[in-house]
């Protein structure tokens, strides 16, 4: 049966055919997120430590870490990455206690990942492209960890799955020509939207049935692709992700986080008030509400933690983002709120047997805080 192994010092998480689903946490990447972006250039690293902690919290258990950040001061990524890639792994480390998948175009970059990592990290990522076999597989061979291997190859990515599956086979051997096993190989099969192609849903199905079939080998996917450019992306991801885990799939890198609420959805919200019979004006203000109806932070209650800390010797600045610092605290409705992907990949494992009882599934929804204090305080007593 293959299992393809990550470990930090102390945990240990596995990938594997009879495995819970892995969700390995995407937020830690500049890559489309200017703001993040420029933080790390200015040396600001507290993003990523919110991203990395807060990932955790909402269930992943593989950390990718990317520092593909295009400086402006100096545009040369093999001069910027290796060393911004020390500092992120060394940071996320110190951080979580979650193996961490090691993100990078520039072989530099991984390799200085490799050698900050402890432990068994998982490396992403080798192509079918000749130039890439030839520098990441001396890379996965002399640090002896698995890798992701994405299917194109010198030719690009080809709409044809077969041709896909051929490049994901030359990855295969190549990397046994090396002494790597299959069962380190971790192969995304590339997922295409399917707004451009009605049949992707289908052709990432049959894939990973064939790769699991005839190479043994673990899959995983950047899951949120097969939605680029539709409404509800949400919608068609939870449904792909169940999907695909029940034709073998075995990983995805996606967002585990639940996203805060847009205006559109605090007035999504009123609206629904609107249809219970309560009278909510025309020119009700979405942002003067959201906290009211559940969508934000309570700013009072920061407040009040900023002046119980502030009395522990804690010094806040004045015009600290209460935003940004809710999360920090516990507090709002983002913290700990795993996405709707991460729970339809549980509710997956529960259905396929992969979650013995339905422990973790369990353990993601119990009602927490004063909701569980009510629930149990709503049972009504046995008589004597």
């Amino acid at each position: 049966m293959t299992r393809t192994v990550l470990e930090s010092k102390s945990k240990t998480v596995i990938i594997g055919f009879d495995e819970p689903f892995c969700v390995i946490g995407e937020r830690i990447n500049p890559t489309g997120r200017k703001p993040l972006a420029a933080a790390l250039e200015a040396g600001d690293f507290s993003t990523v430590e919110k991203d990395a902690l807060e990932q955790v919290a909402c269930g992943a258990q593989v950390l990718d870490v990317n520092a593909g950040v295009v400086y402006n001061s100096n545009p040369n990524p093999n001069e910027t990455e290796p060393p911004l890639m020390t500092k992120m792994i060394e940071l996320v480390q110190g951080l979580v206690d979650t193996p961490l998948c090691i993100d990078s175009s520039v072989p530099g970059a991984l390799e200085a990942g490799l050698q900050a990592a402890e432990c068994r990290p998982l490396l992403n990522s080798v192509t079918g492209e000749e130039e890439r076999l030839e520098l990441v597989l001396p890379l996965v061979k002399k640090y002896n960890v698995p890798v992701v291997a994405i299917s194109n190859d010198d030719t690009g990515i080809s709409e044809d799955p077969d041709v896909r599956f051929a490049v994901a086979k030359k990855i295969v051997e190549r990397a046994a020509d090396f002494g790597i096993p299959a069962h380190d190989i971790v192969v995304d099969p590339l997922v295409m939207p399917v707004g451009a192609m009605a049949t992707a849903g289908l052709q990432v199905f049959a894939l990973v049935r064939r790769l699991r079939e005839e190479l043994g080998v673990n899959t995983t996917c950047g899951a949120s692709n097969v939605s680029f450019g539709l409404p509800n992306r949400h919608g068609i991801n939870n449904a792909f992700l169940a999907m695909a885990a029940s034709h073998g799939m075995t990983s995805a890198i996606m967002n585990p986080v639940a996203m805060p609420r847009t205006l559109k959805a605090v007035t999504d919200r009123l609206d629904d008030l609107r249809s219970l019979g309560i009278t909510v004006p025309e020119d009700a203000d979405p942002k003067a509400l959201k906290a009211l109806v559940g969508m934000a932070p309570d700013e009072a209650l920061v407040r009040d933690r900023i002046a119980r800390m502030e009395a522990q010797g804690l010094v806040f600045p004045e015009d600290i983002d209460i935003q940004r610092l809710a999360p920090l605290l516990g507090i709002g409705p983002k913290t700990g709120v795993a996405s709707e992907e991460t729970l339809s990949v549980r509710a997956a494992d529960f259905l396929m047997d992969h979650d013995p009882s339905g422990g973790n599934w369990i353990r993601m929804n119990k009602p927490t805080g004063n909701a569980a204090a009510g629930a149990r305080g709503g049972r009504r007593r046995r008589r004597a």
